[in-house]
């Protein structure tokens, strides 16, 4: 088996005869191609099949297309399998870290000498020898610099071998035929970890675990050794920061008091080393750390140092996603203390779980099983035994129809492990899905959503991802929305002058957000796929629902489709006033009065203006879960609202076709209004004649799905219709006459 390629003998389990494009020259033994761009394809004569995936086909397989295998969806389930094997995944990973690396090798004479000369070192706390002339300083540096290697490549050791039983524990299919392969990475591991312990001392861990349990000592505040501080005030604080750096250190690590011995330098920061006081401080610190490293050795004596203590100990999760897709580092996270215990009291592992069997010393034990240690642990071994099963009885191993496109009647309840590995073996994973369950029908959650779900015991389905909807709908959406207008093609937002009709308040309604994410996405790569999440999520009822409590969740170009920034004019729907700038024409709310408007703050009462969502007073630009939530009722309801002003103090999400259609209506209809009314003799006299022909076009509005049927409103809005026309045809007599 090559390093990384797929070979005709990996089992592929249940997603073998999978149909898959491929290319190739003419010719019935034709070497098969993935890519139709390969570069062992060297024919303009090319011949495009659908072929059964199996050990035929991907004996087949140029060795370019057999790196990384068949080129599907990467977020599909046979997509993330490929992932898995291919690349940095399972195939390269067999073969890493089984044997001595020739470029990277040492022997174990040399590292037990290595080991030898830095525990003798340890005990020679004379830091002023120049031992240069005989050797020594180069020989403990290098001896360093081995057990840096050593310990290093153990880790990797064992995060390959995590690698290689979490993906296995995905695709179980593969087991009886990784094994050989994984033994021999388990026998070279045990092998890096008996070296690395080597240069751990055993004794110093105990050390360090008692160092952990002392009380602060009463501290010499009134020594004269230390007068050179200060007065009492600072001498305290000195000498408690002395105190901590000091456990802090000791705790931490197994080296020996020599290692430690430097914090006393930290007493005198900031004093000139000439000054008269200076010596009997430092002298003063080195007898403190002496008592306290005499106090913790003390301790550790007190107890019996023999490892009797069976500990099942859980390696913490990691708490980041990996920067560049794959497995997260199975030992991040643990000082070096808990990575010493690990490499000298580890009996068996089970790297897959991330499960330990530890054998240690009483003092160890009570340290690994206090709530700061950075492991989570079980008295008595681990007897957890994988259980025998195909992979059609494992509800979590990755398998044709969790991710891909079969028939929704034939998918199968998503669980947890299937969105690890989603997480870990796809680049391609949407943040929004469509899902399908029986407590909750069909909805559009973003991923963390559903995995809180499922640790809560949720059951459901995938249905699609942004990726998965249909091309067939979403490309001819995108030709239209992708060429964006050229600049002024849209006039201006409609809110400055209520004449250009065709454009009024086009920046509320949903093709306008459409246009907003393709201007706000900066990459062209992205506009596709920011479009197909902003289609997703018009179906939300309540858009809060969207905010995961991770910033930047959804890409702030979606927001921006989603809600408009500009506030609404609402002054077609106040009651008449004294006040002309403020007076309505108490047009009712119809189709608007459900309008969505989401605030930081919508409380008056409450401290702090509110603003848009998208604001950039906000810390995080974009919705979330405690914003407030109105609708535009409420809005018309009161008018002590507290909002900012350089954002309005709230978005609206984004009109339908209907709302906006009938926003515009009803400032046209505003605006006759106050043509009509306006009695001002500088005023240019109004042409009835052409107001009238303006009503006619407004006499047979109705909102969309309501057509030849009283809707909410329609008495009112035709009184005031039938209102203006008489006022219009009374003008007109008037001019006439």
């Amino acid at each position: 088996m090559r390093d990384r390629m797929l070979t005709a003998d990996v089992p592929l389990g249940p997603f073998e005869g999978t149909k898959i494009t491929v290319y190739s020259a003419k010719g019935k033994n034709a070497r098969l191609h993935v890519r139709r761009q390969c570069g062992q394809l060297r024919t303009t004569n090319v011949t495009t099949t659908e072929v059964p995936l199996n050990a035929d086909a991907v004996d087949r397989f140029c060795s370019g297309c057999a790196d990384w295998g068949p080129r599907v969806r990467p977020s599909s389930g046979l997509g993330i399998f490929m992932n898995a094997l291919g690349g940095p995944g399972l195939l390269h990973q067999l073969q890493a870290y089984a044997e001595p690396d020739e470029d990277v090798y040492w022997t174990q004479d040399e590292v037990r000498a290595a080991a030898d000369l830095l525990y003798s070192e340890r005990g020679d706390a004379d830091e002023d020898d120049d031992d240069e002339e005989d050797g020594r300083w180069e020989a403990r540096r290098e001896a360093h610099e081995l057990q840096e290697q050593v310990l290093s490549r153990w880790r990797h050791a064992a995060q390959s071998l995590y690698q290689v039983q979490a993906v296995i524990a995905h695709f179980p299919w593969l087991t009886d035929w990784a094994r050989p392969h994984v033994s021999a990475k388990e026998s070279y591991l045990e092998v890096l970890r008996a070296q690395a312990a080597l240069f751990v001392e055993p004794a110093g861990l105990v050390v360090a675990a008692a160092a952990a349990t002392l009380e602060k000592p009463s501290l010499p505040i009134d020594d004269p050794a230390f007068a050179v501080l200060g007065n009492s005030g600072r001498i305290s604080a000195g000498l408690n920061a002395l105190w901590r750096s000091w456990q802090y250190s000791a705790e931490r690590g197994w080296e020996g008091p020599e290692s430690r011995s430097i914090s006393r330098y930290d007493l005198v920061r900031g004093i000139r080393s000439n000054k008269k006081g200076h010596a009997e401080a430092l002298d003063g610190a080195a007898r403190l750390i002496q008592s306290w490293e005499d106090e913790a050795r003390t301790a550790a004596a007190a107890t019996d140092v023999t490892p009797t203590v069976w500990i099942t100990a859980c390696l913490p999760e990691a708490t980041e996603e990996p920067s560049r897709g794959g497995a997260p580092d199975v030992l991040d996270g643990l000082d070096r203390w808990t990575l010493g215990v690990v490499v000298t009291w580890t009996v068996t592992a089970d790297w897959g779980r991330r499960t330990l069997t530890l054998r240690v010393p009483t003092l160890v034990a009570d340290r690994l099983f206090a709530p700061s240690s950075g492991l989570v642990c079980e008295p008595g071994g681990s007897e957890a035994v994988a259980t025998e099963a195909g992979p059609q009885e494992q509800p979590d191993s990755v398998r044709p129809g969790v991710f891909d496109d079969t028939p929704v009647f034939d998918r199968q309840p998503v669980t947890s492990a299937h969105l690890r590995a989603l997480r870990n073996f796809s680049s391609a994973a949407d943040q929004l899905y469509i899902v399908f369950s029986p407590s909750g029908g069909a909805e559009v959650l973003p991923l963390e959503v559903i995995e809180r779900r499922l640790a809560e015991g949720w059951l459901g389905v995938i249905v699609a991802g942004a990726s998965d909807l249909p091309e067939s709908v979403i490309s001819p959406w995108i030709k239209e929305v992708v060429p964006a207008p050229e600049a002024g093609d849209d006039g201006p937002s409609g809110h400055d002058h209520v004449r250009q009709v065709g454009q009024f308040g086009a920046d509320l309604g949903l093709v306008a957000g459409a246009r907003e994410v393709v201007r706000r996405t900066y990459h062209e790569r992205d506009k596709e796929h920011n479009l197909r999440l902003l289609a997703m999520a018009r179906g939300v009822s309540d858009l809060r629902s969207l905010d995961t409590g991770r910033s930047g969740m959804l890409p702030l170009a979606v927001w921006e489709g989603l809600l408009a920034p500009a506030p609404l004019d609402l002054s077609p729907f106040r009651p008449p006033s004294a006040d002309r700038r403020r007076s309505g024409s108490s047009l009712p709310l119809s189709v608007l009065g459900q309008a969505q408007i989401y605030a930081t703050n919508a409380d008056p009462k409450f401290e702090g203006k509110g603003h848009s969502p998208l604001c950039r007073h906000t810390r995080d630009r974009g919705l979330a879960a405690s914003d407030d939530l109105l609708t535009v009722a409420d809005l018309l309801a009161r008018d002590d609202w507290d909002w900012c002003s350089k954002c309005g103090g709230y978005a609206v999400r984004r009109l339908t076709d209907t709302q906006l259609s009938y926003y515009r209506a009803a400032h046209r209809l505003h605006d006759i209004a106050g043509q009509l009314a306006d009695e001002r003799a500088h005023r240019v006299p109004v042409d009835p004649d052409a107001l009238l022909k303006q009503l006619e076009e407004l006499a047979d509005w109705e909102p969309g799905g309501h057509e030849g049927c009283d809707w909410d409103g329609s008495w009112r809005w035709r009184e005031v219709f039938r209102d203006l026309r008489r006022q219009a045809g009374r003008k007109r007599g008037h001019t006439a006459s």
